[in-house]
């Protein structure tokens, strides 16, 4: 495989991941699809680096990872703490938040 097939794959999984960030509603489908959109990321960096024989790329790539999770651990924290006041995860119960 070339360069552009991993960019071509990488492109469409970061679009699969910007149609679900627009179009859901739920919390968790939310997170879901950003974890789609970092992986992408993830996918691209990495190929790029392979096709220029520098590790710089997948050294970034390890540190989105890093990131990706601690991001998965803190809002999933925020998420069920929101699903035990409200009973519900879906993003309209934001729009109702109380001081």
């Amino acid at each position: 495989m070339i360069l552009n097939d991993y960019l071509i794959l990488s492109t469409i999984l970061f679009v699969i991941g910007m149609v679900g960030v627009i179009r859901r509603k739920n919390l968790l489908m939310l997170f879901f699809s950003t974890e789609i959109m970092l992986n992408a990321v993830n996918v691209g960096l990495a190929a790029v680096s392979k096709f220029h024989g520098d590790l710089t790329g997948q050294m970034f790539a390890f540190f989105i990872i890093a990131i990706a999770a601690s991001e998965v651990a803190v809002g999933l924290g925020l998420l069920i703490l929101w699903y035990k006041r409200r009973n519900s995860i879906n993003l309209d119960t934001l729009q109702s938040m109380e001081g």
